[in-house]
């Protein structure tokens, strides 16, 4: 399989970009400096710039309610395995639910450009009542803009969403120690694959589809089944896995152990990933979960997720005793790599 890049990127060669990039919205390194040097040095507090899924509210706010945000700008807007509405409500949905919460409500923002077929837009959102209600959720308020034909294309969506985190759910990367376990539930790489067939390649056929699903039934059910024993959660999309645990090993210092032969990934995205030119292990997911378990836990985590229907969950990595912030990769043929984050957008617009 391809894999991951080891080039560094300093910070002076980000702090090069003067006006706003596409790559700055692709969830990598790019996306970092923007949040440091822009972002937070204007919202920053001490709920925003923990920068997790969803921001858990201190106990003063009606007992640790969980909120958060997310933008849909997908292109096509219906792509094999799902549509912009149904990534819409599980991005959301599946934010929440990593961060221990259990989602209560959606709001929902739609810009349309002028010309979007009403057939199309009675689809988008035929889609999102029937994930929400897969989800357990409501749509509780929401707004809907039109634009004109040259100020946007297709349509676009904003999705806010609140939930309630059990007072005895504890989750974070300050949980995670020497010798816990990394778990998957299940191949990564296939939506933003799906997605980028769809739109480079339409006279293509693959049976690769999204994965893009709800996942707070799933979460919530191995949580009540691991108890204490569960650390950690996120949500592999932009930057797909290669993101999420390079920011793991990054902000715990900690070193990350993956092995590559452990890592699922279906043949057909495997293939995708090689005709297009891509690392499976950047390539947003929208149906997966990274989780985090104390080493003597992992197997009773995996038959948790197993016995959920996550058939090919597996134990994909651990953290290791060195305190060095890395990532590595141990290979197939015996080799090791090491995992960043990749620099910008491999793929845009893919969420």
């Amino acid at each position: 399989m391809n894999r991951i890049s080891d080039n560094p990127v300093t910070t002076e060669a980000l702090s090069n970009h003067r006006d706003i990039a596409l790559a700055h919205g692709g969830g990598g390194q790019l996306t970092d400096e923007l949040l440091r040097q822009v972002i937070l040095p204007r919202l920053g507090n001490d709920v925003l710039s923990q920068l997790t899924d969803s921001a858990l509210l201190p106990p003063s706010w009606q007992n640790r309610l969980a909120l958060t945000i997310d933008g849909y700008v997908v292109t096509p807007w219906r792509f094999p395995g799902g549509d912009i509405g149904k990534l819409a409500v599980c991005g959301t949905v599946n934010d929440l639910a990593v961060s221990g919460a259990q989602p209560l409500a959606l709001a929902l923002s739609l810009i349309v450009a002028e010309g979007f077929p009403q057939r199309d837009l009675e689809a988008v959102l035929d889609s999102v009542a029937a994930t929400a209600a897969q989800a357990g959720v409501r749509v509780v308020t929401g707004d809907t803009k039109v634009v004109g034909r040259h100020q946007g294309d297709g349509i676009y969506i904003t999705t806010s969403g609140i939930g309630l985190c059990p007072p005895s759910r504890r989750l974070g990367l300050d949980r995670i120690r020497e010798g816990d376990m990394i778990l998957v539930n299940g191949p990564v790489g296939e939506h933003g694959l799906a997605v980028m067939l769809a739109r480079e390649m339409p006279h293509v056929h693959s049976v690769l589809r999204s994965d893009v699903t709800p996942l707070n039934h799933l979460i919530d059910f191995c949580a009540q089944q691991l108890g204490d024993d569960l650390l950690f959660m996120r949500d592999p999309t932009r930057a797909g896995l290669a993101g999420v645990v390079a920011d793991m090993a990054q902000q715990t210092q900690l070193h990350v152990t993956l092995e590559e032969f452990s890592i699922p990934v279906r043949p057909e995205a495997e293939h995708a990933a090689d005709m297009l030119g891509l690392d499976v292990l950047e390539v947003a997911n929208e149906g997966k979960v990274v989780m985090v378990v104390r080493g003597d836990a992992a197997n009773r985590a995996l038959d948790a997720l197993r016995s959920a229907g996550c058939e090919q969950a597996a134990i994909i990595g651990c953290i290791d005793s060195k305190h060095d912030g890395m990532c590595e990769l141990h290979t197939t043929i015996g080799g090791r790599r090491v995992i960043a984050k990749p620099y910008g957008e491999q793929l845009p617009r893919i969420c």
